[in-house]
């Protein structure tokens, strides 16, 4: 008796609905194909002009990021907190490109200022990404004679070391930008947001179909990246862009919205004119407060709690421009954690014998005492917000194709199963949802859909993108050069094996922190390099001549794992960037390269500059990420901790950890 296959009477309106559906889903792929061609078209007129990369565009950006590195190491040695100032880059690269207007051979134009921003970025991170800020001061300066430190690294030294670190990073983003930002489309929120900034300066109507597109898809998702280019960009158009971008047709009214929008923008140079007066403002209270030091601890509360628990305030302008480029979601957090810390944890430990050294003492004090909650908060975060990062993917593909293999399990024997003889046994579909380009066999389709897309994404050229050749060449080049520099740097300190292992262990991880900011735009390097830390702990040896070395090992391994989350997630928000504007890929990554090489060297220099001219740590330059290295090393591999740190930590670790599950569940749940 045959099986039953269904009925395969329809009624007329069924009919006529199922071809309606038909005749509307081809309108819309024709919608989509022309889109995505005129889409293809611009980006290869965009990536064919000669302003993608020139001289001048290069020369500004350094420029540029030679102001960023010296202000970025100062707040760094300061806080800890560096920033990559894509967008106050490439508004400074506009209005020098205004001024001299009348001089240019060629026009400035969007890609060029793309350019100007990647390279200002990348030299002005450097002083995080080459461990200026937090790791070189811990080897420096905080390290114990049983610990066989305190290292004195040369000048020379500390180049090699940080032109060796400088590269592999950029090289290993290469490979993840197809993935990231042609088919995923990930947000990376600061760099869609530089994109608009641009866009909106230049007057730039083209570029309008790209930043539509992501607009569009990102729908009601509103980055702190965008609210910072709407306080940019105060008055202007910025607001307008929830409605339609796309280019007109009709060349007159292309040309009206055109007109309004550059009337709109006009006031370019009133956000140049404030930014010279806040920048004269910010250099005025530096100098009176060179002459005035007590201006950077003013006693808010008064002099005896300024005196007992260093309750002051610093009304540095650079912490106040570094708070609006923060957000208020971190700053707020940042305020509960000073609140807490300061006002609840520190007099605790101090009146209970926890501390009992002055408070401002890092080892025997409540200052350092407290930095080992906040190391543990830090850890638990980071370990919940990275484990998810692994686990996201998997439950997404577990749930897309869940159906698929149950229906597959239940419709097969464990013969068939184990042989892979695998066959659609489906009954009769409607013909609407029949296509002769799908797959009958369910296991042929997973991998279908895993290892291809059904329809090319728009992407640049590819005589414009970076050659797997490149990329090779420059993935080997650049991890044996980190070799060079690591054991050069720290002569007969780390083991070769312990080298490569901290190489490939920052390129996993690297993966994770990329992926963070295209999703939240927070690279999660502090997180990386702890975790980074945490597993050389266990194979770091503890025991014989090697054990002495053990925290060095662990500080240089997690050196290594930032500076390649941190560059890899630096290029990708600016091919971002340069994708919606439609900038060459092949040009931004050469800019990079420049750039990270400039600021290795430069970097350095300003390093050893600031230890010259100034006591660290103490005074002005305490460099509190230093500290909370050395502790990290410390903790993980086996250090004593202060009396009651242990419980106190644990706690908070643990408190912190249910905190961040809560917040990764609403995410889901949104």
């Amino acid at each position: 008796m045959a099986p039953d296959r269904g009925s395969s009477s329809q009624s007329p309106r069924d009919t006529e609905r199922v071809g309606e559906e038909y005749d509307g889903g081809r309108r819309e792929d024709e919608t989509l194909n022309q889109t995505r061609s005129g889409e293809r078209r611009f980006l290869a007129d965009q990536a064919s002009q000669p302003q993608n990369f020139t001289l001048r565009g290069v020369l500004v950006g350094l420029a540029i990021g030679v102001v960023i590195c010296f202000s970025n190491m100062y707040f760094g040695l300061q806080t800890g907190w560096v920033s990559g100032m894509a967008m106050p880059s490439a508004l400074i690269g506009f209005a020098y490109f205004k001024v001299v207007a009348r001089t240019l051979k060629l026009p400035f134009t969007p890609v060029e200022n793309v350019l100007v921003q990647s390279v200002a970025g990348s030299v002005g991170t450097m002083p995080l990404g080459c461990g200026f800020v937090g790791v070189i001061p811990a080897l420096n300066y905080l390290l114990t004679p049983e610990e066989n430190g305190p290292l004195d690294i040369s000048l020379w030294r500390l180049i090699v070391w940080s032109v060796g670190i400088c590269f592999f990073g950029v090289v290993f983003a290469v490979p993840l930008r197809k993935e990231m930002i042609i088919r995923e489309k990930l947000k990376f929120p600061s760099g869609t947001a530089t994109a608009l900034l641009i866009r909106v300066l230049h007057g730039d109507e083209k570029s309008k179909m790209m930043v539509a597109r992501e607009r569009r898809e990102n729908e009601g998702e509103e980055s702190e990246g965008e609210e910072e280019a709407q306080g940019l960009l105060q008055g202007s158009s910025v607001q307008r862009e929830e409605h339609d971008l796309r280019p007109s047709v009709d060349d007159d009214v292309r040309e009206q919205d055109r007109e309004q929008e550059l009337g709109d923008d006009g006031d370019w140079k009133s956000k140049i004119r404030l930014l010279l007066i806040s920048f004269a403002g910010s250099a005025l209270y530096t100098v009176v407060s060179y002459f005035i030091p007590h201006l950077h601890d003013i006693p808010i509360f008064g002099l005896p709690l300024a005196r007992t628990w260093l309750w002051t305030l610093n009304p540095s302008p650079a912490y106040v421009g570094q708070g609006i480029i923060m957000g208020p979601a971190t700053t707020l957090h940042m305020l509960i954690g000073a609140i807490v810390g300061w006002g609840v944890l520190s007099p605790l430990a101090k009146h209970k014998g926890w501390a009992p050294g002055p408070v401002s003492d890092w080892t025997n004090g409540s200052k350092g005492w407290i930095v080992w909650i906040s190391l543990a908060i830090m850890l638990a975060d980071s370990l919940v917000s990275l484990g998810w990062l692994i686990l996201r993917p998997l439950i997404s593909i577990s749930r897309a194709y869940y159906p698929t293999v149950q229906s597959t399990f239940q419709s097969h024997t464990w013969k068939e199963l184990f042989t892979l003889n695998i066959t659609s046994k489906q009954r009769y579909t409607p013909l609407a949802s029949s296509s002769s380009d799908a797959p009958s066999d369910p296991l042929t389709a997973i991998k279908q859909s895993l290892t291809s897309s059904p329809t090319a994404e728009p992407d640049a050229p590819p005589e414009h993108l970076i050659s797997h050749r490149v990329t090779l060449i420059g993935m080997i080049l650049s991890l044996v050069l980190c070799i060079l520099a690591v054991h050069l740097s720290f002569p007969s300190l780390i083991p070769f094996r312990l080298t490569l292992l901290a190489l490939l262990l920052s390129l996993f991880l690297s993966i994770m922190g990329v992926r963070a900011l295209g999703e939240t735009d927070l690279n999660p390097v502090s997180g990386i390099s702890k975790l980074t830390q945490l597993v050389f702990a266990l194979v770091t040896p503890t025991s014989g001549p090697g054990a002495k070395n053990a925290v060095i090992i662990n500080l240089v391994a997690g050196a290594i794992s930032e500076s390649a989350a941190l560059q890899a997630g630096d290029l990708l928000q600016d091919l971002k960037c340069g994708h919606l504007l439609g900038a060459a890929p092949k040009a931004q990554f050469w800019g990079q390269m420049i750039g990270s090489a400039v600021g290795a060297v430069l970097s350095a220099g300003v390093y050893k500059l600031y230890t010259k001219v100034y006591t660290i740590p103490g005074g002005l330059f305490e460099v509190p990420t230093g500290y909370v290295w050395v502790f990290t090393a410390r903790l993980v591999t086996g250090k004593g901790l202060p009396p009651m740190v242990l419980e106190w930590a644990s706690g908070a670790a643990v408190i912190f950890a249910v905190g961040t599950v809560v917040r990764v569940w609403g995410i889901i749940g949104r």
